[in-house]
Parts: C-alpha cells; structure tokens; sequence
C-alpha cells in the first residue's frame, strides 16, 4: 500500500502518518522510517528532536537519506515512513552530492525502488503551492519540481491525504467503497 500524505507546515501530517504506519504493521514487523532533515541549524535540530520524541515508542529502524533514496536498501516487506519529500527534493537540488537538474527523475526512481523493497510506503510532503506568493527563480524551481514529484506521487499512490488542522481529508483512496 502506497499512502501520500501532504498538508502544511504544522498541520499535524507526521503524526498523522505515523499513526497509518502503526495500522499497516504490527510491531514485530520491520517499520522503517526515512529521515531526510538536515540538521543544519539549531531549529532543525530542534525539529529533528520533537520528530524523534513522537517516534520513541513506536518500533521505528531510523535510516537518515539525504540524496540518492535509490540506493537504500530495505528488508523485504517492511514498512517504511519517508519523511519529508519536500527536504530531500531541497537536498537533491541544492546539496553538493545532489542531482540538481535531475531531481525529479532521480527522486520518482527512488520512490519505486523503496516500493519495490517494502509492503507499505507512507511518504509526507509539504502543500507548499497555494500561498499567492512571489519568490525568487530558485524558489520556484524548487516549488515546480517538488510539484512535478508530488503528481507522480499522487499517481502511483493508493491513497492521497491532506492534513489540515489535523484533519486529514481523503483526495484519493483506491480501496474506497464505491457507492450511491
């Protein structure tokens, strides 16, 4: 089962997907979690910290991805939480070892390798497109590329949530009952 879940900043979509990676697996089972924060500064260290204090109970493997998530290897069927999409599309464009022009496809590459690896991929990413607002050249480049990997995303995905307020809203949902 592949969950995208996307909101913003605060809106509660972490523990949200943690709480879909405690549905899909039991805790005998292997459950991966994917970090791509940098810890660059004392805010995301901060940020890093508070993510590892909701984790701490739950049976997480921690494996850090900064570039390159094709090359992770995974024990068969486990379940896996990537997050956050929108770090590792930051660290692919402008980190030295990154793909730069390349981070769309090399990043889509990466989603199906873990799919291929694991039984479940819960992916968070930033809703980041819809504040109006006027940035630099680089700034929308990151934005359009993050937008291109997220409807890659959305199309592989068997389910499509946004958090808002720590609502999540189901935009798809494959196994849906189809009714009236």
């Amino acid at each position: 089962m592949f969950y995208m879940i996307s909101g913003g900043s605060g809106s509660g979509k972490s523990e949200f997907a943690e709480s879909v990676i405690l549905q899909l697996s039991h805790k005998e089972e292997k459950r991966i979690y994917i970090a791509t924060m940098m810890a660059f500064d004392e805010e995301a260290k901060g940020k890093i910290e508070r993510h590892r204090l909701m984790r701490k109970e739950k049976h997480f493997t921690t494996m850090e991805c900064f570039t390159d998530l094709k090359k992770v290897a995974l024990p068969k069927g486990c379940t896996v939480l990537l997050d956050c999409m929108s770090n590792l599309t930051a660290n692919e464009m402008f980190q030295e070892d990154g793909a730069k022009e390349n981070t769309v496809k090399e990043v889509i590459e990466g989603i199906d390798s873990i799919l291929e690896q694991c039984a479940n991929l819960v992916v968070v990413t930033n809703e980041i497109f819809s504040d109006g607002c006027d940035y630099d050249e680089s700034t929308k480049d990151y934005i359009r590329k993050l937008g291109a990997i997220n409807r890659q995303m959305a199309k592989r995905a068997d389910i499509v949530v946004e958090v808002v307020c720590g609502i999540p809203i189901y935009h798809k949902n494959k196994y849906a009952k189809k009714g009236r």
